[in-house]
């Protein structure tokens, strides 16, 4: 049997004008839901409900989507990662800093646990999970309570630098075949998942480690699969420098030339484009590739703000016509935290405090990722909609006032204010708390996962460094 829940006399409900294609406020409104389905959203409902919750002093808003992250190994970088740079290649540790500390394959799935309770409490509801395949990756999706579309990387070459200061690449033995094939049987499976909340995501891992015929092949796949598509590109300056010297071309200028681009396809970060300041390259056409080709970026402004870089800018790419979403790429993984650094770092980039405005980047976190994922039944609250539901506390100091609760939101309160997460119709976060699964040991499992790493730095570093060499901390450890 179906159960319904009526959300009553919300003070605040953000809802979706479908006709102006937009989300508006609507206050003393009431939010119903039957099973997986939202079923009215507006005041007075009259009908028969079988659970009846008080919206008083609530705000109730759609369920976010997170475009872009890794959770099987994020979590594990905390602490660690953030000051962590190599200034020889632009900054980023991207190729040789992070790695040293990543995790066993045993540790991925508390690493995906940690990374998806942190998730949940900051309202997210669909995540898109972009990772090499690791044991239990598909059961720990399913155990989480999200909307997950995997994302099972691929890639012809991994990243390699001998001497810190040039990047180079190391070819897969069969060149990536069986990574591709791997990919498309967990395709396969996941769509045949019984939870009905795991789809798939077809994710060559980068463009300059994947060769344009196992790009082809996946967008081939996922277009046959009417599945979206997404390829790490413009992700850091060494990319942008090898790509154009092996092409003379920028990535998006080659996989316009391949034909490689189009509404199904997203680009992970975008930032490194012919545009951007760092790189005094002669063509201005990227932006306008993408928009003209109807793509999404997934924007996630949060690592590259580690290395002092930013997207140049938000607003111009909005303006442009391209579909923007937001991610959150690595810890945390707080999505309220991401738009709110996402809109700030816009404003800076553009000089501009209208470049930007906070109804651009909500759209972004909810339509706007919906949309790169090819799906009109999320990210909105509207009759016949996923019911992903986010319920926030307007009565807590933080959200006080509320002249503006979204406001309040993003760039004070953020997840300190959600109450409780509903995806699909089931609680899956309940007074602050997740309730799917247990926070505190998966934290505690990561935590272990990471000192069980740290002697092994030495052996992965090229100098035989240790971990405090590579990361020193915050302030010197006193003996004695």
């Amino acid at each position: 049997m179906v159960r319904s829940v009526c959300i009553r006399n919300a003070d605040w409900v953000v809802a979706w004008d479908a006709k102006a294609g937009r989300h508006n406020y609507r206050q003393n409104a009431d939010l119903v839901f039957a099973g997986d389905r939202i079923t009215h959203v507006g005041p007075g409902y009259a009908g028969p409900v079988d659970e009846e919750v008080s919206g008083k002093g609530r705000m109730v808003m759609p369920g976010l989507v997170n475009l872009h992250t890794h959770p099987s190994v994020m979590p594990v970088f905390k602490s660690i990662r953030e000051e962590l740079a190599n200034p020889k290649l632009y900054f980023t540790a991207l190729y040789d800093g992070w790695n040293l500390f990543r995790p066993e394959p045993e540790d991925c799935v508390w690493a995906a646990r940690q990374a998806y309770c942190e998730a949940l409490l900051s309202g997210c509801t669909t995540l898109v999970d972009m990772c090499f395949p690791f044991p239990g990756w598909l059961d720990v999706m399913a155990e989480s309570g999200l909307r997950i579309f995997i994302s099972a990387l691929y890639e012809s070459q991994h990243w390699h630098s001998a001497n810190g200061h040039e990047l180079t690449y190391v070819p897969e033995p069969d060149g990536g075949k069986g990574a591709f094939e791997a990919a498309v049987t967990l395709t396969a499976e996941t769509r045949a998942h019984p939870s009905g909340r795991l789809s798939a995501m077809i994710a060559p891992m980068a463009i300059d480690t994947t060769s344009v015929d196992l790009i082809r092949k996946g967008l081939e796949l996922a277009r046959a699969e009417k599945l979206p598509f997404q390829l790490h590109a413009g992700e850091a300056m060494a990319e942008f420098l090898e790509m154009t010297r092996r092409t003379g071309m920028t990535q998006m200028q080659l996989l316009a030339k391949e034909k490689l681009l189009g509404p199904d396809v997203t680009i992970g970060h975008g930032i490194f484009l012919d545009h951007h300041s760092w790189l005094h390259w002669y063509t201005r056409e990227d932006v306008k590739i993408l928009a003209d080709h109807g793509c999404s970026v997934a924007h996630c402004p949060t690592p590259f703000s580690r290395y002092g870089i930013k997207l140049e800018d938000f607003g111009a790419y909005l303006k442009a016509g391209i579909n923007m979403g937001i991610g959150t790429d690595t810890h945390p993984h707080n999505i309220l935290e991401e738009m709110r650094t996402a809109a700030i770092l816009a404003r800076i980039a553009a000089e501009n405090t209208y470049a930007v405005s906070t109804t651009d980047i909500f759209h972004a976190a909810t339509v706007g990722g919906a949309k790169a994922l090819m799906r009109d039944d999320i990210g909105r609250l509207t009759p016949g909609a996923k019911a992903d539901i986010v319920v926030v506390r307007l009565d807590i100091p933080d959200m006080m006032p509320a002249y503006d609760p979204l406001r309040s939101l993003i760039y004070i309160a953020a997840d300190r204010a959600v109450k409780d997460v509903y995806v699909d119709g089931r609680k899956v976060v309940g007074d602050g708390r997740v309730l799917t699964m247990n926070h505190m040991e998966a934290a505690e499992q990561v935590a272990a996962a990471q000192r069980r790493i740290l002697p092994k730095v030495p052996s992965r570093d090229r100098h035989g460094r240790g971990a405090e060499e590579v990361a020193p901390r915050t302030l010197p450890l006193a003996h004695g």
